[in-house]
């Protein structure tokens, strides 16, 4: 008899990442040592069987001591061994509740039953930039980011859901800030690929059951039920009540939209790309009658890739600034400069757009 179908499509869907991380393994270059001047190559002897392969590739697992990141935490474990994969963890103390550091403990030492090696308690300091929510998210990345580049690992495999996914869907409409922001969380994002979710195609029951069956101790966050927090109020009022107004399966359809949303986001960046060298003249200005023509999506795109590139950072970087700089273009009355995040400051000259900072 095989294993609970929660716990079979938590195990299928790791593994499936875990292939995909082989074969980009194997993919990677080996590197070659340089011949010194009048040398001939390297001789065929340096690849012969004598020589030790490169060591399998280490794969982490984040993991907080909830449902969905123990669940994927064991399916790692189960998963790993099979593939020649080494397999470990990470938990990252917020320090935002009290015995925080007692919990993350208990956690490693979770991970550590599993059978993960290496695992790592990461304490990190919460700052106030963008909220409490963006603080702590921001914190948590650079502290994984960290453990991955000090172990190198790499992936590091994350537990959203589907659950999340529709509730990113949903923040993301919320704040008005165009297509990329309703295509919700990548399957594979990070510097180099690092990040991978193994779970968006699964919905948050399917993972608690898996742990239950499996009987894996989790703990439940209570910053997921309160209601000072915007996600919470969304996953524990707002989505239950479009639910009740609009029927099942509204998380599953707002899943289906990130993926859809993502593919155009995805093609209108390539465009945007390509169009950028197009549009500036000489000396590199933008020039604005060829950005005119350009659809205004395309456009965007564009002014928002000059801005960051100026120095606006992304994250502060939103759609109306991008509306207002787009104005220079599209609706000329003489305007002054726009003031961007960053310091950065957008005018017209010209008949070019100058975007720079100071």
């Amino acid at each position: 008899m095989g294993p609970h179908p929660a716990v079979a499509a938590i195990r299928l869907a790791v593994r499936r990442v875990l292939h995909d991380l082989l074969t980009e393994h194997h993919r990677a270059p080996a590197a070659v040592p340089h011949a010194l001047p009048h040398q001939h190559p390297p001789s065929s002897r340096l690849c012969s069987s004598s020589e030790a392969p490169p060591p399998p590739p280490l794969v982490l697992v984040a993991c907080s001591g909830g449902a969905d990141s123990m669940a994927l935490a064991s399916a790692l474990a189960f998963e790993s061994p099979k593939l020649g994969i080494r397999a470990g963890g990470v938990t990252v103390d917020h320090g935002l509740q009290p015995g925080s550091d007692l919990r993350a403990a208990e956690v490693v030492q979770r991970l550590r039953e599993l059978g993960l090696d290496p695992v790592d308690s990461v304490v990190v300091t919460v700052g106030r930039a963008g909220g409490p929510e963006a603080a702590a998210r921001d914190a948590r990345y650079a502290a994984l980011d960290t453990a991955a580049e000090r172990h190198g690992a790499a992936a590091v495999l994350l537990g959203h859901t589907r659950d999340d996914q529709a509730e990113t869907v949903l923040l993301g409409l919320a704040r008005g800030s165009g297509i990329r922001s309703l295509s919700g969380m990548a399957a594979v994002s990070g510097a180099g690929g690092r990040y991978r979710r193994p779970f968006l195609e699964l919905d948050r029951q399917t993972a608690r059951k898996a742990c239950m069956v499996q009987s894996l101790p989790v703990w439940d966050d209570p910053h997921n039920a309160d209601p000072s927090y915007t996600r919470s109020r969304l996953r524990h009022e707002g989505l239950p009540a479009l639910e009740k107004a609009l029927g099942k399966g509204v998380v599953e359809a707002l899943a289906r939209t990130a993926r859809l949303s993502r593919d155009d986001a995805d093609a209108l960046d390539s465009w945007a790309c390509q169009a950028e060298a197009t549009v500036r003249d000489a000396a590199g200005l933008l020039e604005c009658a060829k950005l005119y023509a350009l659809p205004p999506a395309v456009r965007r795109r564009v002014l928002r890739r000059a801005a960051i590139e100026a120095g606006a950072p992304a994250g502060s970087l939103f759609a109306r600034h991008i509306e207002e700089i787009d104005r220079l273009i599209t609706g000329w009355r003489g305007q002054g400069a726009i003031n961007l995040p960053g310091k950065v400051v957008a005018r017209r000259q010209g008949g070019r757009l100058v975007i720079r900072q100071g």
